[in-house]
């Protein structure tokens, strides 16, 4: 290794950014902790690569398994630099159509499985003096779609968890950046669930979008290489911003959508104001 390489643990490699992530880092030379659930699916990159490449097996929805892993790598590799929290799929159904598993299974692979590996990763970065946690979440993180609720919860959910978390360890010299990708050519289209349609939603927004997911209408903007450099660029900041903005419809979005939520904060500041206690 370089004196300039680092350690990377990163959840969801078999493909998308963390596989992206995971060729490039090895590539300049850096050490990756990957975990995944597809067994072999970078067995080339192991043959590529060797010992700079350590493999685990994991599903992030099993809270033992998750500390067993982030406690064994950190033990075999000595010291881990960035913990990237990556894995995660998309749910789409009205919010009364997805079913009781589907809601859970959702919630404990995007929410409970990113907090269970951050927890796991606390005591070893605290120990080791320090490093940095990028958190994949989305442009859906800051913005919402009809058919996709209980995407937005998990995702919305784990922004909330980080900007908490992030105060509680800044003295431990801990940081995270919030990553919030929008449309990009990864497989995320491709790993979609879905809830069965209830006929009574056809015709309204959930339609539009079940139809427009099922026709591949969405543009995508984001290139998933250059958003993978990004992500890897952003641990070299200092300070590291709070959140990384990746692509022009995120950026386009979300600044919509948080003007008019400021718009309509300041509209009702009278009211606000107006319900404090008397001195």
């Amino acid at each position: 290794m370089t004196t300039s390489s680092r350690t990377w643990f990163i959840t969801g490699t078999s493909s998308g950014f963390g596989r992206a992530l995971t060729e490039k880092l090895l590539a300049r030379g850096d050490r990756v902790a990957a975990t995944l659930r597809k067994t072999g699916a970078l067995d080339d990159l192991k043959a590529r690569h060797g010992d700079r490449l350590w493999i685990a097996t994991l599903d992030v929805t099993d809270a033992v398994a998750v500390r067993g892993v982030v406690d064994r790598a950190f033990a075999d590799l000595g010291r881990i630099d960035v913990v990237l929290n990556n894995a995660g799929y998309g749910l789409v159904g009205a919010g009364e159509e997805v079913s009781d598993d589907q809601i859970r299974h959702q919630i404990d692979t995007n929410l409970i499985g990113s907090i269970q590996v951050i927890r796991a990763a606390l005591p070893h970065l605290r120990a080791q003096g320090g490093g940095r946690i990028l958190q994949v979440s989305s442009a859906g993180g800051q913005i919402a779609f009809p058919a996709l609720s209980l995407y937005h919860a998990s995702k919305w959910g784990i922004e909330g968890f980080v900007e908490a978390v992030a105060q509680e360890v800044a003295p431990f010299n801990i940081v995270f950046t919030i990553v919030e990708p929008g449309a990009t050519q990864t497989q995320f289209g491709s790993s979609l669930i879905s809830a069965p349609p209830t006929p009574a939603y056809d015709a309204t927004p959930v339609g539009d979008i079940r139809r427009a997911f099922a026709a591949n209408a969405f543009p995508i903007v984001g290139d998933a290489a250059k958003m993978a450099d990004a992500m890897i660029e952003v641990v070299t900041r200092d300070p590291a911003p709070k959140r990384l903005a990746l692509g022009s419809d995120t950026y386009t979005m979300v600044r919509a959508a948080l003007v008019e939520r400021l718009t309509a904060l300041d509209a009702q500041k009278d009211i606000a104001l107006s319900v404090d206690a008397d001195a």
